[in-house]
C-alpha cells in the first residue's frame, strides 16, 4: 500500500515506492507550494488524472538528460544554427508561463488532452511560478508563441514538466536553448521522470532511483540559477527581454562559447 498523508504527513522514504504500480509511494496531501517544493527536493513527483486523490511518484529507473549528453539529429542541428541567426526568433524565459501550460494540457494529434495538467495542477504551478520555482522556456517566432516547455528549478537541478509545439522543431528548439542555459550555469542534469523514445532520441537514458536520489542531494545544495524574464542568447546568457542584442551579436558570441553550446540543436 502506498502512504497515505494527511496534511502535515511527511513522505515515506524512496524505497517505500511500490513496483505496481511501478513508483506509486504516497496519496494524499495537498498541492502547496511548500508540500511541491518538498517532494520535488526528495525525487517525487505528482501525477493523477483529475478527480482522482493526489498521487506521488518516484519511478525506478528515471529518465534523466545530461546536459552535456545532449545529442540533438543532424536535422535539428542545421535548424538551430539557422535559429541562431535569425531575428524572427526569440527563445524567451517566463513570458507567458500560464500560456505554455495551457497549450501543454491541450489535446494534441486527435488526441484527448494532457488530463493530468488539469485546472488544478495549473493553479499550484503557476502559483510556484510566482513564487520563482516554476520556469517556462518559449519558442517565439515572429511574435507568435510557438512552442515550449516548463519546468521546476531548485538549486542545481531542473525537472522538465511537459513540453508542447504548435510549429515543427519548436519545443525542440527551446529545450536546445535550455540546455545552453543550464550548462552556463554548472546544471548537468535535467530530470525527465519517465522514459520516452523521444526523450532518448534527444540523449536521454535512465539511470537507477537510488543513483537519482543521490545526484539530487548534491545539486540541490548548491546555488540556485539566476533566472529572470527575458531571452536567451545563442551563447546561453539569459538577457532582459529590453536589451538590443541583435541574433547576429549572440550568434558571435556562441561561436566564442564553450564547445558544448555549439553543439546544441533539436529536431521534431
Amino acid at each position: 500500500m502506498p502512504a497515505l498523508l494527511g496534511p502535515d504527513t511527511p513522505f515515506p522514504p524512496l524505497n517505500r515506492a511500490l513496483a505496481s504500480p511501478a513508483g506509486l509511494l504516497a496519496v494524499g496531501a495537498d498541492l502547496s507550494v511548500a508540500r511541491l517544493r518538498d517532494a520535488y527536493s526528495h525525487g517525487i513527483f505528482p501525477w493523477f488524472l483529475e478527480g482522482e486523490p493526489i498521487l506521488w511518484w518516484s519511478p525506478d529507473p528515471r529518465m534523466v538528460l545530461f546536459t552535456d549528453r545532449f545529442a540533438p539529429s543532424h536535422s535539428l542541428r542545421k535548424k538551430l544554427r539557422q535559429v541562431d541567426r535569425d531575428a524572427r526568433y526569440e527563445i524567451r524565459v517566463d513570458t507567458a508561463c500560464a500560456e505554455v501550460m495551457r497549450a501543454c494540457a491541450a489535446p494534441r494529434d486527435g488526441m484527448q488532452p494532457a488530463t493530468w495538467i488539469s485546472p488544478a495542477m495549473q493553479a499550484a504551478y503557476l502559483a510556484w511560478h510566482q513564487d520563482g520555482g516554476v520556469h517556462s522556456i518559449e519558442t517565439w517566432i515572429d511574435g507568435e508563441l510557438a512552442g515550449g516547455l516548463y519546468g521546476v528549478s531548485i538549486g542545481q537541478a531542473f525537472f522538465g514538466e511537459s513540453m508542447f509545439t504548435r510549429v515543427p522543431d519548436a519545443s525542440k528548439i527551446a529545450l536546445a536553448y535550455l540546455v545552453r542555459f543550464l550548462s552556463l550555469h554548472g546544471v548537468r542534469m535535467i530530470d525527465c521522470q519517465q522514459d520516452t523514445r523521444h526523450l532518448t532520441s534527444l540523449g536521454g537514458g535512465t539511470i537507477s532511483r537510488s543513483e537519482f536520489e543521490s545526484k539530487l542531494v548534491e545539486s540541490i545544495g548548491m546555488p540556485g540559477v539566476p533566472w529572470h524574464p527575458g531571452r536567451i542568447l545563442a551563447d546561453g546568457r539569459l538577457i532582459p527581454l529590453s536589451c538590443a542584442a541583435p541574433a547576429q551579436a549572440g550568434n558571435a558570441a556562441a561561436n566564442a562559447a564553450a564547445p558544448a553550446a555549439a553543439s546544441y540543436g533539436v529536431d521534431q
